[in-house]
């Protein structure tokens, strides 16, 4: 199973990331001014990821594809990395939907 990594940015602003069971970043955070803040991201994720109709899956000008997890809300609240194709973004996703309910939050930031 996943994990978040909560981490403090060089600019004092808290962001998080999802990583998959084999250590991989799947999903980047927005940057949050508060830790509180940054948590409720976490919990928006753990919420959200399991339901296929909040991911908004794009092709980038350069064809490369890349999705975003949106809230009920239609913020988004995390970001995945490029994929080079439409089916590797797809996984991605998939990868996501599976690692996304974990409560294995890792504190960083002190």
């Amino acid at each position: 199973m996943g994990s978040y990594e909560l981490k403090l940015a060089k600019n004092d602003q808290f962001y998080f990331v999802l990583k998959a069971g084999n250590d991989q970043v799947i999903l980047n955070s927005e940057m949050y001014t508060t830790k509180a803040a940054a948590l409720n991201g976490i919990a928006s994720v753990q919420t959200n990821a399991p339901d296929a109709g909040q991911y908004d899956l794009k092709e980038a000008t350069n064809g490369q594809y890349h999705f975003n997890l949106k809230a009920k809300n239609h913020q988004v609240i995390g970001s995945s990395q490029m994929y080079a194709s439409k089916a590797s973004a797809q996984n991605g996703i998939q990868s996501v939907q599976t690692n996304g309910p974990t409560q294995t939050i890792k504190d960083l930031t002190a």
